[in-house]
């Protein structure tokens, strides 16, 4: 159901009737559906403090009263965050769009189900002050950390934020915009694990990363000539320790000596001992499998397809690792892959084959980026549907004990 809004000020939603409880406790709306509950518009202002300056209460009306589910995706610029995005919305239906009526140049894409901020939002400095302070985006300093736990904070407790705005055209700090709370917030950019408070509310984490030898021939010169970012900026970035799944792109193996890019190796890194996560995986769970799977039921050109899958270790973390190398020739025979993939997440047979059929212009859909961004957005899916179980869950037992 969707949500609905209703002020406390003289602006009322004839839609609904409510009387304003005593406590911050479930009430029943006259037309049956959901709960409400007394909830805060939250508006900042940006200052070193990030003070809070006024706040409007608010009555919601959603399904159970469920707080938002937040996902974290870390990755530096240009190395795919859009894309995946648009896989992620995918799964879910609908098409991510900018906030109708709002800021033509905001950052925030909206669908049905999803919100995804860029965290370039959250820049403390504009363009002509990070040029003045001799640091570039990438840099701790020029993000406003505390506003950004803040906010996301109180999202996911089902507060609306005005959420600041970074322009990327003019590289300036634009008014705000109001963010309501979504069933899923994807807090999307450079720094989303970064900061433990922020990295605390998150209930799942990616990290997209490309190897140095694919990224680095064209990402230094945009980066250095264009943004000012020096190369060690550039590869320094401990977040993917903490994440809960990455998505490694490197060179491939099949082409001894091969350094032009065309064909990649990706790996599928994934955390054991996620809650409400299962890693995928190949044939046989926890075993070592190398699998060439060319031949007559999938077509491959030079220099071929070859799928590993094993157990590993990642930053000191029990991993299970998926990896491909080499790319499809048609998309219409994936299916004879997925159909040895255990664990994906989908719904009925031969839906990864669907997603990537209907995003087949989609960057990276015939090598293992775009198998495994649609994998992992099958995964969030179902991580948010036992998420909003085990909560739904929850009051019930309470109830009888």
């Amino acid at each position: 159901m969707a949500i609905c809004a209703v002020y406390t000020t003289t602006q009322l939603n004839p839609t609904c009737s409510f009387s304003t409880p005593a406590s911050k406790t479930q009430t029943q709306l006259g037309f049956g559906f959901g709960f409400c509950q007394k909830q805060q518009v939250v508006f900042y202002k940006r200052s070193q403090s990030s003070s809070r300056r006024a706040s409007v209460s608010l009555i919601t009306c959603s399904a159970g009263g469920q707080e938002t589910v937040v996902i974290g995706l870390a990755a530096d610029s240009g190395c795919g965050k859009s894309t995946f995005m648009r896989r992620l919305t995918s799964v879910f239906g609908g098409a991510a769009e900018p906030p109708k009526g709002g800021n033509p140049d905001s950052n925030t894409l909206i669908s049905d189900t999803t919100t995804v901020i860029c965290l370039d939002d959250y820049h403390s400095l504009d363009r002509t002050g990070r040029k003045e302070k001799g640091v570039t985006a990438l840099d701790p300093r020029a993000n406003d950390f505390d506003l950004m736990y803040e906010q996301v904070k109180a999202i996911k407790e089902g507060k609306a934020v005005d959420k600041p705005i970074y322009n990327h055209v003019s590289g300036l700090l634009d008014p705000p915009e109001l963010i309501k709370p979504p069933k899923i917030l994807v807090i999307e950019g450079l720094h989303p694990m970064y900061d433990q408070r922020v990295r605390d509310l998150l209930d799942f984490s990616i990290y997209l990363d490309i190897s140095n030898e694919v990224k680095f021939a064209w990402k230094i010169q945009r980066d250095m000539a264009e943004r000012g970012h020096s190369l060690e900026s550039i590869k320094a970035n401990p977040q993917k320790q903490y994440a809960d799944a990455v998505i490694e792109v490197l060179p491939t193996q099949l082409i001894p000596g091969d350094n032009e890019g065309k064909v990649l190796r990706v790996r599928l890194i994934m955390k054991e001992g996620v809650k409400f996560f299962n890693p995928v995986y190949l044939f046989d769970e926890g075993s070592t499998i190398s699998w060439i799977p060319c031949g007559r039921k999938l077509t491959c050109s030079y220099p071929g397809i070859k799928f590993t899958y094993g157990p590993d270790t990642y930053f000191g973390h029990e991993v299970s690792v998926l990896e491909m190398d080499g790319q499809f020739d048609r998309l219409d025979e994936l299916i004879y892959v997925e159909s040895h993939l255990s664990n994906i997440s989908t719904k009925f047979y031969g839906e990864v084959t669907q997603q990537m059929l209907k995003l087949s212009d989609f960057p990276g859909s015939s090598n293992g980026t775009g198998l495994f961004q649609t994998i992992v957005g099958l995964k969030i899916r179902d991580l948010f549907e036992q998420l909003i179980a085990s909560k739904a869950k929850t009051p019930v037992e309470a109830t009888k004990a």
